[in-house]
């Protein structure tokens, strides 16, 4: 994010501004839980998702769960999921599916949708559509 894009806010202790995080800047927990919910929601309802949501259990609790403790962290959040022991390494877990262009396309379909209707502000939604392609695209397998 650009300087001009970065907000700030006061650090509690020192009175001094610091950058907020685009955690901060979608809103904390409650809107990446609101996001996470709202992107598996999406794929489950999504005809042209349904490539992706056959790479996952009927039941996507769980998932939303773990979609929902790996963005807080990688969005500059609370780092609980990287500090679990038991917590897989993102290219591990999807090792074992055929992740093409075609799958990468769909999932970034129901990330960009559950980004605007969870009201992700547009700046942010810019910053992160650039991430989410480059970690989609990382995992590609084919």
């Amino acid at each position: 994010m650009s300087d001009a894009d970065m907000q700030t806010a006061d650090a509690p202790e020192s009175g001094e501004a610091k950058p907020l995080t685009p955690y901060d800047l979608i809103g904390g927990a409650e809107a990446v839980s609101r996001l996470a919910d709202r992107f598996y929601d999406i794929m489950d309802e999504e005809h042209a998702a349904a490539g992706i949501r056959g790479m996952h259990a009927q039941d996507l609790g769980q998932i939303k769960k773990r979609l929902f403790e790996f963005m807080s962290g990688w969005l500059g959040g609370p780092q609980d999921y990287f500090q679990r022991a038991d917590r897989p390494c993102i290219r591990s877990a999807h090792r074992p599916y055929a992740i093409g262009e075609g799958e990468r396309d769909q999932w970034l379909m129901c990330m960009r949708r559950a980004m605007v209707e969870t009201d992700v502000p547009e700046p942010v939604r810019k910053l992160l559509d650039q991430a989410f392609l480059r970690m989609a695209d990382m995992l590609r397998s084919r």
